[in-house]
């Protein structure tokens, strides 16, 4: 039996691009209105639904588990893209489903 929940978030970017894995201090964590059951494949799915700054922002996951999960929001940066990392403030909603 599959589970889904839903949500958002209001996220802004005040840090630099992370470049190096497993950094998380500047992500923000997530719970979920209720857990889902132990030993759940939980999915994450992120939509930014806001365009309040003049770049593309990218929004990374780490930790998802049957409990939440944290994200990170930066300006998306290189190959030709002028971003530095730091971003306004956007909403960006989630989905958390099992499979």
């Amino acid at each position: 039996m599959s589970m889904i929940q839903t949500g958002k978030v209001e996220l802004t970017s005040e840090h630099p691009v992370e470049k190096k894995g497993g950094q998380t201090h500047t992500f923000t964590r997530v719970d979920f209105p209720a857990p889902f059951p132990a030993g759940s494949n939980v999915i994450v799915q992120t939509t930014v639904q806001t365009f309040n700054g003049p770049h593309t922002p990218g929004v990374r996951l780490h930790e998802v588990s049957e409990t939440g999960f944290l994200i990170r929001m930066n300006e998306l940066y290189g190959s030709g893209v002028t971003g530095d990392g730091v971003h306004t403030t956007e909403t960006v909603g989630w989905t958390a489903y099992t499979v």
